[in-house]
């Protein structure tokens, strides 16, 4: 199977940019030429974190980790998530789906749980249950 994430793709982009060999980068990074090479590739899934790390920063690339979310939004996110599938699920077994709930008994229902999602524990807020 071939799953080529964008930063191995990147990491291959730049060896290619640098004209390095696979056995070069081996010898620069420390790493296997087998398993640069399958990294690289994208072949190798259980790719060590360190391993990468090493194959950045041989060729002056450093790697990062960059917030695309604040944690907050990312917790209301997961609250109002949460809170629309326990709904949906009293809903289900209740028998409300037979009958004509408002909309807006549902929405506040929806919002009111994601509140004490947000409130609790993040065990609760976070688990699958």
């Amino acid at each position: 199977m071939h799953d080529e994430t964008p930063l191995l793709k990147s990491l291959d982009v730049r060896r290619r940019a640098l004209g390095l060999s696979y056995e070069l980068l081996s010898k620069r990074c420390g790493v296997s030429r087998p398993t640069v090479q399958r990294i690289l590739s994208g072949r190798h899934s259980a790719a060590s974190f360190t391993n990468i790390v090493a194959i950045a920063e041989s060729m002056g690339l450093s790697l990062s980790l960059a917030s695309e979310v604040t944690p907050p939004k990312l917790k209301r996110e997961q609250a109002e998530l949460k809170a629309k599938r326990l709904v949906a699920l009293v809903q289900g077994t209740s028998g409300l789906e037979g009958q004509a709930v408002e909309k807006e008994a549902i929405v506040l229902m929806i919002e009111k749980t994601t509140h004490e999602l947000l409130v609790g524990s993040n065990r609760r807020l976070w688990s699958e249950e």
